[in-house]
């Protein structure tokens, strides 16, 4: 749950980014699609430790 809920959050992140930097559409979805790419990675890792964990 974690992992989706941080590619959700970095998605949209990325999308912000990008439009606050004056980005077309093409740098929005880029900077959404790497930036959720790497929340979702760090959520599973996160999540996987956690299941470790408990």
């Amino acid at each position: 749950m974690i992992g989706i809920i941080l590619t959700v959050l970095g998605g949209a992140w990325g999308w912000r980014l990008a439009s606050k930097r004056n980005g077309n559409r093409a740098d929005k979805i880029q900077y959404m699609l790497v930036f959720a790419l790497i929340f979702g990675l760090v959520g599973l890792f996160i999540g996987v430790v956690a299941d470790r964990w408990i």
